[in-house]
């Protein structure tokens, strides 16, 4: 359903047309509770540390989570003591809840759970990330700056630093906003963030022209599967041949991912699923004889019943995020010039 509205946000047609007004009436809405925020009608809260959100301006996937970790991981390199906050997308828990790497991808959701797993830092969720901010620096005393993964549109918490993701290959769609284009805010909306990122290097003027702000190019690089029967045994691709393939993705950008194993010189079937999608036992059935290939965002909510059931060939795919020159850069100065100014 997602990769089917992404390609109807490509193009007009008169379905578009029909749902033009419903979009004038989403950006009225959209519009004001943002400057209602900014007027101090609606109150916005500050944190009493520095605050970095990672977000978009789009739906779907555009790589906010590896950003997210490679920025935790910069900070601490750098000598801070981050902390990542998020909404728990497609996890049912409403109240504020840490995240442990043991804890259920069904109730806290998949990407804090990853973002736990990939990253030695403090990761709370909830649906208001004011409370999870303030309940994350309560619980952990030392932590110095606060990620926020998604929420550049949720105004209530005051940020610092705002980075905003793109993926370059689907740009803006066809620049409307939902429900009748990909659009949560405007595109102008990015004049006001301090850096953009994009993904799809080879696309970057499409995206450098337009803005009068750093703009830096993302990729990911990972070539080592891992079995999620043992979670330590690893292979390269050029080890799965001769094997019958079927790369699964619940992700928002399936074709990034068969992308990179085609890259690899992988040949395979290919089965998408809902992003975030909750994977049961059963989904993976009708692969039995099959060596499995899946992102790591699918595989944290896999583990639960794969992990030592010799009955599945399931590997998963770790990436990291690679974030050319300047980025880390910028939020240090940037936090930098936050403590001068206290």
């Amino acid at each position: 359903m997602a990769d089917w509205l992404q390609k109807q946000w490509k193009g007009y047609s008169i379905w578009h047309l029909v749902l033009l007004p419903t979009s004038l009436v989403f950006f009225c809405l959209s519009t004001a509770r943002k400057y209602l925020f900014r007027l101090g009608i609606l109150r916005s809260y500050q944190l009493p540390v520095p605050v970095i959100v990672v977000g978009n301006i789009s739906v779907g996937g555009t790589g906010k989570t590896p950003l997210v970790i490679w920025l935790a991981e910069q900070l601490k390199i750098a000598g801070f003591k981050p902390g990542i906050i998020s909404r728990g997308y497609g996890g049912s828990v409403n109240d504020v809840t840490e995240v442990s790497t043991n804890s259920s991808p069904s109730k806290v959701g998949d990407e804090p759970l990853l973002i736990a797993k990939r990253v030695a830092c403090p990761v709370f969720v909830g649906a208001n990330r004011v409370d999870a901010g303030m309940a994350l620096l309560q619980a952990h005393r030392d932590v110095n700056v606060i990620v926020s993964d998604d929420g550049l549109q949720h105004y209530r918490l005051k940020r610092d630093i705002e980075i905003a993701v793109v993926d370059a290959e689907r740009a803006f769609g066809n620049e409307l906003l939902l429900p009748a284009g990909p659009l949560r805010e405007a595109k102008s909306r990015l004049n006001e963030v301090d850096a953009i990122v994009i993904t799809q290097a080879n696309q970057q003027t499409l995206i450098n022209t337009e803005f009068l702000l750093p703009v830096f190019q993302m990729g990911f690089s990972g070539d080592v599967f891992v079995s999620l029967f043992d979670g330590k045994t690893q292979q390269k691709s050029n080890d799965f041949n001769n094997k019958h393939l079927v790369a699964i993705a619940g992700i928002g950008n399936p074709k990034r991912f068969f992308d990179g194993l085609t890259k690899m010189g992988l040949v395979f079937e290919q089965k998408v699923f809902a992003d975030h999608y909750a994977f049961k036992p059963q989904d993976l059935l009708p692969f039995a004889g099959k060596t499995i290939l899946m992102t790591e965002k699918d595989a944290v909510k896999c583990a639960q019943f794969v992990k030592g059931n010799a009955q599945y060939d399931i590997w998963m795919l770790p990436v990291s995020a690679n974030i050319e020159n300047g980025l880390n850069e910028l939020v240090l100065q940037k936090l930098a010039t936050l403590s001068k100014g206290k």
